[in-house]
């Protein structure tokens, strides 16, 4: 079996990054991203974006990491949008009661 990939690409802008996720969000990649959306709350813009537009799979490790994620944000007056969530994820979202938990735009 393939080890799962996760590819991020960022994009900077002064108020906002956004992270270009393509792959696979489970406990195989989640550190990486974590990693990284940690280190931009070191000096935080008023936006993070999460662009799931090429998110193939979520588990719970992925599901549970988003959380965490927003509420980090949060924390550090910073908002942490989910942009271009797919169906498959929002089923996800709505069955286990996180969409309420996570702010979700139409776009980037």
């Amino acid at each position: 079996m393939e080890r799962p990939e996760l590819s991020i690409a960022v994009e900077r802008a002064p108020d906002e990054v956004v992270f270009h996720l393509a792959g696979e969000i489970d406990v195989l990649t989640v550190a990486e991203l974590s990693a990284m959306v940690n280190e931009t709350l070191l000096e935080p813009p008023s936006r993070i974006v999460l662009d799931m537009s090429g998110v193939t799979f979520c588990d719970s490790q992925g599901l549970g990491t988003l959380v965490v994620l927003s509420r980090k944000a949060q924390h550090a007056r910073a908002v942490l949008a989910l942009a271009n969530v797919g169906d498959f994820l929002l089923r996800v979202l709505d069955i286990t009661g996180l969409r309420s938990a996570l702010m979700i735009s139409s776009s980037t």
